[in-house]
């Protein structure tokens, strides 16, 4: 028997929980123990749904069900504002009601994607996440974060919609391939210098086991890591007091590379690895944290394949970085907002990072 934790987010009347280690076959008991509407429109790509789509669909009919599947393709350039348009015309197709509910089963793109339609269609219907990357399992899929990009920068246009629940399959990833793998263990290793000393070394002892998807090993850093997240967003849930802001830490650079390049080079989580360490290296170059910090982290992400060369002689364009820098949705009063490490477990929000300090970690060697 498989074991199952569950993890709640605690929002008072917007709490869900988080399934992990439960079954994708069994997503049809999650949303009946809910006594949701019985419509239900699964948005997903056609590789999920090949390995997925079938074995829910069938499990949701079977328990009474009205079940619809909508395909999007695949890609960071379809979390957009027209392919939503698209989703609301068959929002009306289908006729969602209030009570119906919108299930996203795939990654990250697919999440925000499903879960901005859900919060506007009809002012908001329910949302279910059945994540099916790591990156989706430990970051996407938790937190009520959804939106689209604008092709000047990331998540432009969105919300703050929670899902009624998610449901996290270890077992899905193993027909992953492992570039989405190392994509999502970046978010792993932020959690770990976020908040989580023991987890960073952990990652550190036992990388060979998570690589080979050994089940405990797996099971226990995405555990780790949703409840960091789940904490964190209890706490601060609309980025309003400053707690939640500490998980974007890697991402004022990260999300700027990505935008950069069109949404069509670095995957979100190779992004972050670029993006984590330029952070810690204004944080080693502004002394608050030891050159030290930096050499493990780089050992790490080199040792999962993570990028981390430098920017600009990558061939991103400076000037669509700096661009994009400035549009991003953390600067406040004018000016751009770091999350800066002091050591593992501990990071801040910083300020008054010089621009020209930040200009130089971009255009500077590999650490």
């Amino acid at each position: 028997m498989r074991k199952v934790e569950v993890i709640s987010v605690n929002l008072g009347r917007r709490s869900y929980p988080i399934h992990i280690g439960e079954r994708v076959s069994r997503i049809g008991k999650v949303i009946k123990e809910l006594g949701l509407g019985k419509k239900i429109l699964v948005i997903t790509n056609n590789k999920v749904f090949h390995y997925y789509g079938e074995t829910i669909k069938r499990d949701l009919e079977k328990r009474g069900y009205s079940v619809n599947i909508v395909k999007v393709p695949i890609g960071e350039k379809y979390k957009s504002i027209n392919q939503a348009i698209g989703l609301y015309e068959k929002c009306v197709n289908c006729k969602l009601e209030r009570n119906s509910t919108i299930l996203a089963l795939g990654g990250g793109v697919i999440n925000d994607l499903a879960g901005f339609v859900a919060a506007t269609y009809l002012r908001g219907i329910n949302f279910i996440a059945v994540p099916t990357t790591l990156l989706a399992q430990v970051d996407a899929s938790i937190g009520g974060k959804v939106g689209v990009d604008l092709p000047q920068a990331k998540n432009l246009v969105g919300s703050f919609y929670q899902p009624r629940a998610v449901l996290i399959d270890p077992e899905v990833l193993k027909t992953l391939p492992s570039r989405e793998m190392r994509t999502g263990m970046s978010e792993i290793v932020k959690y770990g210098i976020i908040r989580d000393k023991s987890l960073f070394e952990y990652l550190e002892k036992n990388l060979e086991r998570i690589k080979k998807l050994e089940t405990n090993a797996l099971q226990r850093v995405i555990v780790e890591s949703v409840r960091i997240k789940a904490k964190i967003v209890s706490q601060d849930e609309r980025e309003e007091k400053g707690e939640r802001e500490i998980l974007n830490f890697g991402h004022t650079i990260g999300h700027s590379i990505e935008a950069a390049e069109g949404y069509q080079g670095c995957r979100h989580g190779e992004a972050i690895s670029i993006g984590m360490l330029k952070a810690t290296e204004i944080a080693v170059a502004m002394h608050f944290c030891s050159p030290r910090l930096l050499l493990r982290m780089g050992e790490l992400l080199k040792r999962m394949r993570l990028p981390t060369k430098p920017l600009i002689k990558s061939g991103v364009d400076e000037g669509k970085i700096y661009k994009s820098l400035f549009l991003d949705k953390k600067k406040k009063g004018g000016k751009l907002r770091f999350i800066l490490p002091r050591r593992l477990g501990d990071v801040f929000i910083c300020e008054n990072v010089p621009f020209h300090l930040i200009r130089k970690v971009l255009q500077g060697g590999d650490k």
